[in-house]
C-alpha cells in the first residue's frame, strides 16, 4: 500500500480541520505556561497550507510535505513555525516519489531528528519531542510487525497521545515554559498536544 500526493494533501486538510477544532484548547494550554499563541499559530499555519493546496497540489508526496514546511515556516510565529516547518521539511527529504510504509516511518524519524536538531530538546524536557520520540518508536515497531500505513500512523498517534500526557508531570527545561521552573509542572505541554493531534488526524485520514 502506498499514498499519492493527493492522499497526503487530503491528510493535511484533515489536520487543518483538527487544528481549527482545537485552536482554543491549544491557546489555553499555552496561556498556562507560554505566550498563549500556540493554537492561533497552528491554526494559521494549517489554514495557509490548505489555501496553497487549493491552488495547486504538487505532483509528489515529498513536494506536498515541502509545501507544508514552507507555509509553516513563513506563516507560523513563535517556536512552532521553525520546529514544525523543519519537521515537515526533513520528512519531505526522507521520501522519494512513493510514500509507502517504509517511507512513512523514515519520514517520521527524519521529522523527529529535525526537531531535535533545531530545538535541542531531549526526552523529558516537556516539549513536542516527548510526543514525537514514543511516536516514532511505535511506528517503527508497527512497521516491523507488518503494519500498513494506517497501522503505522495509528500506532504513532496512540504513542504520541500518551507521550503528551506524560508532560503534565514534567518540569519544563526548554522554551518559555522553562522560565516558570517548578510551576510548569501540572500542565500539559501545548506542543506535545498539537503533535498528538496532528498524528491523530493523519492516522484517521489514512484509515
Amino acid at each position: 500500500m502506498s499514498c499519492t500526493a493527493n492522499g497526503v494533501a487530503d491528510a493535511l486538510r484533515a489536520a487543518a480541520v483538527v487544528m481549527a477544532e482545537h485552536r482554543v484548547e491549544l491557546i489555553e494550554l499555552d496561556r498556562a505556561i507560554g505566550d498563549g499563541d500556540h493554537g492561533e499559530n497552528m491554526n494559521r499555519g494549517f489554514t495557509a497550507i490548505v489555501s496553497s493546496l487549493d491552488t495547486m497540489v504538487p505532483e509528489t508526496p515529498s513536494a506536498v510535505l515541502k509545501l507544508a514546511a514552507t507555509m509553516l515556516i513563513s506563516k507560523v510565529g513563535g517556536a512552532a513555525g521553525p520546529l514544525y516547518g523543519t519537521a515537515f521539511l526533513r520528512a519531505s527529504t526522507a521520501i522519494e516519489s512513493e510514500l509507502d510504509t517504509a517511507a512513512v516511518v523514515a519520514g517520521l524519524r527524519a521529522a523527529l531528528e529535525g526537531v531535535q536538531a533545531r530545538g535541542k530538546a531531549v526526552e523529558g524536557d516537556k516539549t513536542m519531542v516527548d510526543a514525537l520520540i514514543p511516536a516514532v518508536a511505535a511506528a517503527e515497531q508497527a512497521a516491523a510487525e507488518g503494519a500498513d500505513i494506517a497501522g503505522v500512523l495509528t500506532a504513532a498517534s496512540d504513542a504520541a497521545g500518551k507521550g503528551a500526557e506524560s508532560t503534565v508531570d514534567l518540569v519544563a527545561r526548554k522554551g518559555r515554559a522553562s522560565y516558570l521552573g517548578e510551576r510548569s509542572a501540572g500542565h500539559l505541554d501545548p506542543g506535545a498536544r498539537s503533535t498528538a493531534l496532528l498524528l491523530g488526524a493523519l492516522a484517521e485520514a489514512a484509515r
